[in-house]
């Protein structure tokens, strides 16, 4: 074969395993749909595409991360989470360990089941590079989780950068040729309903507005109800006292995770901050809305304002541009990192 034959077969090759590793549908996968699992196509074995990370390198790699984590669970040591762990992760589970030792309550959402459902490596050759990988339901029937470990550089340990609880009963994307792995994508891939960075704008806008109404191309999840039932729950405190209460949701778009679906579609991964904003009438006092709030507020005097920071991690399902298509969460989490009094 010439070069250039060879060069085109790679890109053909790059197109047809262009896909995520989190199918709802698939031996391994989640569930069972009935669908037969894809196989590697002749060119796709020929060819011999190498993923960047084996999967005995990912399986030692998981475990090494789990063993940091377990740790620091045990001791409520939040200073050993930053070895292994970044992103929101570090942030929402920092946050955990401290609320769980002032409340002296375990928090069971912090379980992460060591059961594989799923496993997809990257073939890209370049950085940052990441895995992702698809648990199986808790031992207390919490559902499965999706966790993203990611190498920001080289010579960089992986560390447990995002979690997310899948929603229960979700359909998720496709992985064609899991043997092989998945292309990563990109914040601007095209060919989209929008582009990543679009979509995670736009669905930040309707947590935003989550108990109104969300934009047309975002599909109503459980996340978003639960949401708007909150803010419509307290409004009504608020307002029965003469107070006032705003929420602010403010992604970043400068760190999305990215697989590609092996329709086309991107699964995206994304931190969106928030901050909540609750002020008492005249002369009373805002008070912690949850218990993990008043383990963070501790032992400061309460004032006629809070402010309440959360980290939010959703994992997003951009579906390839077609007439009436929408893009939908398939999980996410949400903790307060910051409760103060103003």
């Amino acid at each position: 074969m010439t070069n250039n034959k060879k060069t085109i077969a790679h890109r053909n090759l790059f197109r047809v395993v262009s896909a995520v590793a989190l199918s709802a549908c698939v031996v391994g996968g989640i569930g069972a749909c009935g669908t037969p699992v894809p196989q590697p196509s002749r060119q796709s074995a020929s060819a011999q595409v190498t993923p960047s990370v084996t999967v005995e390198q990912a399986r030692r790699i998981e475990n090494q991360i789990y063993a940091c984590v377990h740790q620091a669970d045990q001791k409520k040591d939040v200073h050993a989470l930053q070895t292994r762990l970044s992103g929101p992760e570090l942030a929402i589970r920092s946050a955990q360990l401290q609320i769980e030792k002032s409340s002296k309550k375990s928090d069971p959402r912090m379980t992460i089941p060591r059961s594989i459902r799923q496993r997809v490596v990257p073939i890209n050759s370049d950085w940052p590079r990441s895995i992702f990988v698809i648990t199986s339901t808790t031992a207390d029937q919490q559902s499965g989780r999706l966790l993203v470990f990611n190498q920001q550089k080289a010579h960089d340990n992986y560390r447990l950068w995002g979690l997310v609880r899948l929603f229960s009963g979700i359909r998720l994307p496709q992985f064609e040729v899991p043997s092989i792995g998945s292309k990563q994508g990109t914040a601007q891939d095209s060919g989209l309903v929008m582009t990543p960075q679009q979509a995670v704008r736009l669905y930040a806008r309707a947590m935003q507005q989550a108990d109104k109404t969300i934009p047309a191309k975002i599909e109503k999840d459980q996340f978003l109800t639960s949401l708007g039932d909150l803010e419509s729950s307290v409004q009504k405190g608020v307002a029965a006292n003469a107070g006032s209460q705003s929420q602010v949701f403010t992604p970043d778009v400068s760190d999305l995770k990215i697989m590609r679906s092996a329709d086309g579609g991107d699964l995206v991964v994304a931190r969106i901050d928030s901050v909540w904003m609750r002020s008492a009438g005249e002369g009373r006092q805002a008070q912690p809305a949850s218990d993990a709030e008043k383990a963070l507020f501790g032992g400061q005097k309460a004032t006629s304002s809070i402010r309440v920071r959360y980290v939010n991690v959703v994992a997003l399902y951009v579906p390839p541009a077609a007439k009436n298509a929408t893009v939908r969460a398939v999980g996410a989490e949400r903790e307060p990192v910051e409760a103060k009094a103003l």
